[in-house]
């Protein structure tokens, strides 16, 4: 048991490497503003193409979500990362993690974004244009806050699996939490900067994972 403790629980070394965690959470966080800012942006266009009685524009957006949604992400970003410079094109592995994970999280939002515009009745938006509303003021004052409230518990539960996503960034040297974690774990020979970074996920998505419980049973009761 005592090595165990030792291997995994060692408070001497998680203490000194704690500011290096520390810097490596500033990284993932910073990351995670602009995949998570993006990917709702981007998520909320793709969406409002996906439910376009244009046929011209829906099928097309069709295609495009359903190909995001079936690439797995760590393929998105090493094709990103390290296939695009051999088209002339290459990233910081800031930007690069930006736009794979932008690219595949935007599908997801997409979808979610879909499911609330089409649980709203179409007759809240004949009255509100009946009231002298534009077809964008309908679509920004009436429909869009409504299907948003909808569909809350679903877009955080996927703003906790992009927060999870971005360990992933790892992978191109990206100084985020877990890449800080590993490098001190192959500098001390021990697991608990790993366990310690678990930990700080832990701290930083609990919170979040409750809430979306909490909202999920309110709107099934």
């Amino acid at each position: 048991m005592s090595g165990f403790l030792d291997m995994f629980f060692n408070i001497p070394i998680m203490e000194k490497t704690f500011p290096l965690l520390m810097k490596g959470l500033l990284v993932t966080l910073e990351l995670c503003a602009v995949v998570i800012g993006l990917g709702l942006a981007g998520g909320l266009v793709l969406a409002l193409a996906l439910v376009s009685p244009r046929r011209w524009l829906s099928w097309p957006a069709v295609a495009v979500t359903d190909v995001l949604r079936a690439i797995p992400p760590l393929v998105l970003l090493i094709f990103v990362y390290s296939g695009l410079p051999f088209a002339g094109i290459e990233l910081s592995p800031f930007a690069a993690v930006a736009v794979a994970f932008l690219l595949n999280n935007s599908a997801y939002f997409a979808e979610i974004y879909r499911a609330g515009l089409q649980s709203i009745p179409h007759g809240q938006y004949e009255a509100a244009r009946a009231t002298g509303l534009s077809g964008p003021q309908t679509l920004i004052h009436v429909i869009l806050p409504q299907a948003v409230r909808n569909v809350l518990p679903d877009l955080l539960s996927n703003v906790i699996e992009v927060v999870k996503l971005t360990s992933l960034a790892s992978v191109v040297s990206m100084a985020e939490l877990l890449y800080n974690a590993n490098m001190a774990r192959s500098v001390t020979y021990n697991s608990s900067p790993l366990m310690l970074a678990a930990l700080i996920y832990l701290a930083l998505l609990w919170p979040l994972v409750r809430l979306v419980s909490r909202w999920q049973r309110g709107l099934s009761n």
